[in-house]
């Protein structure tokens, strides 16, 4: 679909795309015998958790507000981690929670007994630091010199404290199975001696399942191998960006086109500091439809520029198969999973609007943006 009929900022879920997403990662599931939950911080459209609740049952939170967008909005309880609770939040994010893993052992024993008391069904788990990641961008890397992130095996008495079941380890971003088989060797090696301690173990986000060179077989095998060495383990998956991959635009049109120094930007009505924030923080390049990146030394194209007043809020430079009019579309592929959960209002800028492309065809709107939501920012 071209959008032609979009003239303003939108994200576009399609529904055709995000269901095929849900059945795959259902199947991986079920045959696996795992469990697989949404990761909020990757994708958290909560007027679409009908469709989730379809194929799975329970969602990962970080902060309390997720939690409550858990607990309320999805229907059950959160799979919560946080590398700090507050005193102030952690009575309301235990009540909303079924799982609560802990990011250091001092936090476990000053919380835990106070969690247990709000909601005594709670199972307790601690982050684990297998000093071991594939991602080579720091700012991604969970387990990069000096993290904030989880205890060293070397940091774990041989007797796990009473009330912990469970372990949480984080280390992929966007990773293949590949990568998670050369991870769960190494976990396996620093952290297997507790394994008979604990009841479940959950192995983070990152497994990008969804992508098409994904080889999803291999982790099913994989996952099924390690079910079969710790039979009695409960294995819990979180992807955040495998639910979202590929699901849908942010459809963005153009507004001016300028020049200086024999350079032309093509500025848009969205923001890549606002609305597209890891394409300056990784730096990660989208995939515009139409159009491709221009190399070092190739003359031409346009660069893409964004709507504030950053000086960096530009991409490029980009060649399109013709000639730029103010007024069309430039449609970013690839933009609901990373985005909508990390937008900001900088320089009073709106959020693009959120809309959803049905089976049927009809592009139903889920949200749009006014002034009072900026302004109740301030409140």
């Amino acid at each position: 679909m071209n959008y032609e009929l979009i003239k303003r900022p939108t994200y576009i879920l399609e529904e055709d795309k995000l269901r095929r997403n849900l059945a795959l990662i259902k199947s991986v599931a079920d045959e696996a015998g795992v469990e697989i939950i949404l990761a909020f911080k990757a994708y958290a459209l909560w007027k679409t958790f009908p469709i989730f609740r379809e194929y799975i049952q329970a969602t990962t939170a970080s902060s309390l507000f997720e939690a409550c967008l858990a607990y309320k909005g999805f229907g059950a309880p959160a799979h919560t981690y946080s590398p700090a609770y507050t005193d102030y939040e952690i009575d309301d994010i235990a009540r909303m929670s079924s799982h609560l893993t802990f990011n250091s052992l001092s936090q476990f024993n000053r919380y835990h007994e106070r969690a247990k008391g709000v909601n005594p069904a709670l199972r307790f788990g601690l982050r684990i630091n297998p000093q071991h990641s594939e991602v080579e961008t720091l700012l991604y890397n969970p387990c990069a010199p000096g993290t904030r992130f989880g205890v060293r095996s070397t940091a774990l008495p041989d007797q796990l404290p009473s009330g912990i079941t469970g372990f949480h380890c984080h280390c992929h971003c966007e990773s293949g199975s590949d990568v998670f088989e050369r991870s769960l060797k190494v976990i396996e090696e620093r952290f297997s001696k507790w394994f008979n301690q604990i009841e479940w173990i959950n192995f983070g986000g990152g497994h990008l399942m969804t992508r098409a060179d994904y080889d999803v077989p291999r982790l099913i095998r994989l996952l099924q191998g390690f079910k079969e060495r710790y039979p009695w383990l409960h294995v819990i998956l979180e992807p955040g960006s495998a639910f979202a991959w590929q699901t849908g635009p942010l459809v963005a049109q153009v507004v001016d086109i300028v020049e200086d120094g024999g350079i032309r930007t093509a500025i848009l009505n969205v923001s890549f500091t606002c609305h597209m924030p890891d394409c300056l923080e990784m730096p990660y390049m989208p995939t515009v439809r139409g159009a491709r990146i221009l190399q070092e030394g190739e003359e031409g194209g346009y660069r893409l520029g964004g709507c504030s007043c950053l000086s960096g809020d530009y991409m490029g430079t980009w060649q399109f198969d013709h000639e730029l009019q103010i007024g069309e579309n430039v449609i970013f592929e690839d933009m609901l999973h990373y985005t909508t959960v990390k937008t900001n209002m900088f320089n009073g800028i709106s959020h693009p609007s959120i809309a959803l492309l049905r089976k049927d065809g009809v592009i139903e709107t889920l949200k749009e943006y006014r002034y009072e939501d900026y302004r109740d920012r301030m409140d």
